[in-house]
């Protein structure tokens, strides 16, 4: 029984060797170190490392990301330059799937001519109260007084503390006072396993959660009744148009955060560029949200340029049928979506 036992073990452990082999041939995502490097309120990947990023289980648009001195995947390293434009977000600016020629940063700065270099600060995960830490941070270390923030309309609420695109400070959703919160550094097994090429394909490809599946396994589980098939889209729509008076509160609140932080350092320029659903505009769909035209109002009011990309998709599916997507898998914003939205904000930046 104990060399059954001992053959069995010895089996799975060969086996999982045989596997963590493989995946390190294959471009699976690679662990980005990520945490507090060069500033106590910005969470970022490591400085001067190389990840590789890919998506889904069949490890799609795979890419060799490489961070500079400041741990921001960029072709350029940061140094003082007061000519220089700051392009703030998340995902969307890192723009990971995509080649580096083609990510926002490079395709601003091809619009832009020789104004000035482009610094790409985006960080995945973060949202509208992060991306003021990183405004303030590039203007102390830098001079920089230009600054576009590219923003998914979910920002600002996703800057509300228990969010997990928060990495910083956030609005307690109660009294909407502010908080700061720090990300905990990864310690013991769970740092072990950031250097395990199967552990990242599973938890980076196929999105499992080791809690999480520990949990459910000494929980009950209850089936979901779905909603009658009839109903679900009628009410959702309902709660698209109708949002609740609290969620509007949040958004204020968080909005006039943003610029209360963001007003003392004077910029120059900041110009937010606010994303659209694309899907719904490329099926011609009058679909106006009005929690992302509150938030468009309040930068407005507050003095911020704004770029509505929702008029730069309709004027380009009046006469394309082209993605502006990735892929169906995928919503990011493809090659071309960036292309029309860096020339768009290239021609604000040249009025002033």
């Amino acid at each position: 029984m104990a060399r059954t036992s001992l053959s069995f073990l010895a089996g799975v452990v060969g086996l999982l060797l045989l596997m963590e082999v493989l995946f390190r041939v294959l471009p699976v995502s690679s662990a980005t170190m990520a945490g507090y490097h060069i500033d106590p309120r910005l969470y970022g990947y490591a400085p001067n490392i190389a990840v590789r990023y890919a998506f889904g289980w069949d490890l799609r648009n795979p890419q060799l990301l490489k961070t500079n001195s400041h741990g921001f995947v960029s072709d350029h390293e940061f140094n003082a330059n007061p000519a220089a434009i700051a392009l703030i977000g998340d995902s969307y600016v890192e723009a990971a799937a995509l080649a580096s020629t083609d990510r926002p940063g490079a395709q601003l700065e091809r619009a832009m001519g020789s104004v000035g270099p482009v610094y790409a600060m985006g960080s995945p995960g973060s949202s509208l109260l992060d991306y003021a830490e990183r405004i303030r941070w590039a203007h102390q270390n830098f001079g920089i007084r230009n600054m576009v923030v590219l923003l998914e309309p979910s920002d600002a609420q996703q800057s509300l503390c228990g969010s997990a695109n928060v990495k910083a400070i956030c609005l307690d959703p109660a009294s909407l006072s502010t908080r700061e919160v720090v990300v905990a550094s990864a310690t013991g097994i769970k740092l072990a396993l950031r250097h395990s090429a199967l552990a990242q394909y599973l938890v980076s490809q196929l999105k499992l959660d080791p809690m999480r599946l520990l949990e459910q396994t000494f929980s009950r589980s209850i089936p979901h009744v779905p909603a009658p098939q009839g109903l679900e889209p009628q009410a959702k729509a309902f709660a698209a148009a109708s949002p609740s008076p609290q969620s509007m509160a949040e958004i204020d609140a968080v909005v006039a955060t943003f610029f209360e932080r963001v007003k003392p350092l004077q910029l120059e320029q900041l110009i937010l560029v606010v994303d659209a659903d694309r899907r719904a505009t490329g099926r011609a769909a009058d679909i106006e949200d009005p929690r992302r035209r509150r938030l468009i109002d309040l930068a407005r009011a507050a003095g911020a340029t704004v770029v509505d990309t929702e008029l730069i998709y309709r004027r380009h599916f009046s006469s394309s049928t082209l993605s502006l997507e990735i892929g169906p898998y995928d919503g990011h914003l493809n090659a071309l979506a960036v292309r029309l939205m860096t020339a768009e904000v290239a021609r604000e930046l040249a009025l002033h």
